[in-house]
């Protein structure tokens, strides 16, 4: 496995000492506008610019000392890369917030004034492109999803940057957080990533779901009730997603709590499985988003220097299990791989 110049440097620069990705994310844009003017007590449409990137900032600024990367968009978060850490890589974002919810399929679409040579003229170390996905869907649907991250995969080879697909699996309108989804869940991740491993996709690292919802895994301390997985299940789960990757993968955090993630963290190493770390947003900051509606962004600071670096620092102490991105290509180091 030879891998290019350009794509080795990005990788490094987002990877910590050991080659592991301990990356946050701070791309949110619409869900977080929501959340803002719903702790703020105004309209969605009266959160400005400027508390937008205020937020990014204190926790760009704050937490990225913990971080070997930084996950932002190009909208709202130009400002903040320039406040990270020496020691955390920069991760810009392609996709439009959201999806196209005017037909079926959860269609997603570009940033109109960005290309890949614009990203990486901005500063970014690597390319991020958000996909809702389902191997369920019509063939249609997914014919048009495979060729619009083809055509990515290409934008970043040519520029020889690294490419790092997120997919997040739906089920028609079953609630994402519910036991029917939790149900399907394991054959969505397992397929999305058998799919996205193909060579024609270009991608170099996927940002996955863990293939299970921990609220259902019987006997953990997420779980608060109905079961639909045993610890042994969910571990043969995280085991058989692993076992169809032929990239790298990290996993997302999925905005559930700190507590709840870090415990799935602590499953996937009990599990055994070759990730390569994880880029962790809402689990480690979120509950700031009502400190900051309220009492402002000194409050705000003062929390992500608190509680947010805990967070932090609680991932990243379950990425010990973590194996390095290179060794997934069998190589003892990133210089082996060129």
């Amino acid at each position: 496995m030879k891998i290019s110049p350009g794509k080795q440097k990005g990788l490094q620069a987002v990877s910590d000492q050991r080659g592991v990705v301990a990356a946050a994310a701070m791309d949110q844009r619409g869900s977080l506008k929501s959340a803002i003017a719903k702790e703020k007590g105004i309209d969605k449409k009266a959160v400005t610019k400027e508390m937008m990137a205020e937020f990014k900032e204190a926790v760009v600024r704050i937490l990225t000392p913990y971080a070997s990367a930084i996950l932002l968009d190009p909208e709202y978060g130009l400002s903040a890369a320039k406040l990270r850490a020496k020691n955390a890589g920069l991760l810009l974002a392609y996709e439009k917030s959201g999806y196209d919810n005017t037909q079926p399929g959860r269609l997603p679409d570009l940033l109109e004034h960005y290309s890949v040579k614009r990203l990486k003229a901005a500063g970014a170390d690597c390319i991020k492109i958000l996909l809702y996905y389902t191997p369920f869907d019509p063939p249609a649907i997914n014919e048009t999803k495979h060729a619009w991250v083809e055509r990515i995969g290409s934008e970043c080879a040519a520029e020889d940057i690294p490419f790092f697909l997120e997919f997040v699996g739906y089920e028609g309108d079953l609630d994402e957080k519910g036991i029917e989804f939790a149900r399907r869940k394991p054959g969505c991740v397992i397929k999305s990533m058998e799919e996205f491993s193909k060579p024609q996709y270009g991608v170099d690292v996927m940002k996955v779901e863990v293939p299970v919802t921990m609220a259902f895994v019987k006997g953990t301390r997420a779980c608060k009730g109905e079961s639909v997985y045993t610890r042994e299940q969910a571990r043969e789960y995280f085991q058989k997603a692993a076992a169809v990757a032929r990239k790298p993968f990290i996993y997302l955090s999925a905005g559930v709590s700190n507590e709840t993630f870090s415990e799935t963290l602590e499953l996937a190493g009990e599990s055994g499985v070759n990730f390569s770390g994880v880029l962790c947003g809402r689990a480690t900051w979120k509950d700031g988003i009502p400190v900051y509606g309220k009492h402002g962004i000194k409050a705000l600071e003062d929390w992500l220097a608190d509680q947010g670096a805990k967070n932090i620092q609680n991932v990243n102490d379950r990425l010990i299990t973590a194996k390095p991105w290179f060794a997934f290509y069998g190589a003892t180091s990133a210089a082996a791989l060129s």
